[in-house]
């Protein structure tokens, strides 16, 4: 779970997923889609406002990392910290990571107010959740071997028993391997290949979402809003 730091494991949805909120006339409409890097992330930004250009508002949140430790908010327009933090706290509350939530405002005519505005925005985005299948997902590392051509099957073999996938592979003199592995499982997996002769092994530790980011994107809250 997100919350055990000892953990290599978390949440993350398994396919895209649509939730819809109405009230006094305005929709929001909530796209939830599994992410694993930052250019996903803009790829269906691009594509929701493509696609629903002429709604009043995109506004966003996500979390991403084992530890949901890198996140962001968007309140495209509307009253700061009424749309994205909303947003942010369903993704929280069902502890699931990796994931990208968009709500689509269309404005119905009758203002909502601050109060209304987050709870429509965190309803649209629970409902998403809602019709979403969660799934188990786990924090990797990354390594790479150099060997012998004769330890070839040894290698092979301590790494399909280890679970590891490999990545990539070539051999010009040496063989070279690169692989990815549980976090969890790579300390037992390196002692290991450290025991094949004439072996280096190359460590990356980092995991795919290491890196503690937090951040409000403030660029929209300066728009004067025209409709709460």
């Amino acid at each position: 779970m997100l919350n055990n730091p000892e953990s290599d494991s978390y949440q993350t949805i398994a396919a895209p997923a649509t939730g819809v909120f109405r009230d006094k006339g305005s929709k929001f409409l909530a796209f939830a889609y599994p992410v694993s890097t930052e250019e996903e992330i803009k790829e269906h930004l691009k594509e929701i406002k493509k696609e629903y250009f002429d709604a009043h508002h995109h506004c966003f949140a996500y979390r991403m990392g084992c530890d949901g430790a890198q996140w962001r908010v968007n309140d495209d327009g509307e009253p700061s910290s009424s749309a994205g933090k909303p947003i942010l706290g369903q993704l929280r509350s069902h502890e699931v990571s990796d994931t990208l939530i968009v709500v689509v405002r269309y404005f119905g005519g009758t203002k909502l107010g601050v109060p209304g505005l987050i709870n429509a925005y965190r309803q649209a985005a629970a409902d998403a959740l809602q019709q979403s299948v969660v799934i188990p997902k786990y924090d990797t590392c990354h390594a790479s071997i150099t060997f012998p051509f004769p330890q070839m099957n040894t290698v092979m073999k301590i790494l399909k028993e280890s679970s590891a996938s490999i990545t990539a592979q070539h051999s010009s003199p040496d063989c070279f391997l690169s692989f990815s592995i549980r976090r969890s499982l790579f300390p037992a997996l390196s002692q290991k290949l450290s025991r094949i002769n004439q072996a280096n092994v190359t460590i990356n530790q980092k995991s795919h979402h290491q890196s503690d980011k937090s951040q409000s994107d403030k660029s929209h809250h300066l728009i004067h809003n025209h409709h709460a």
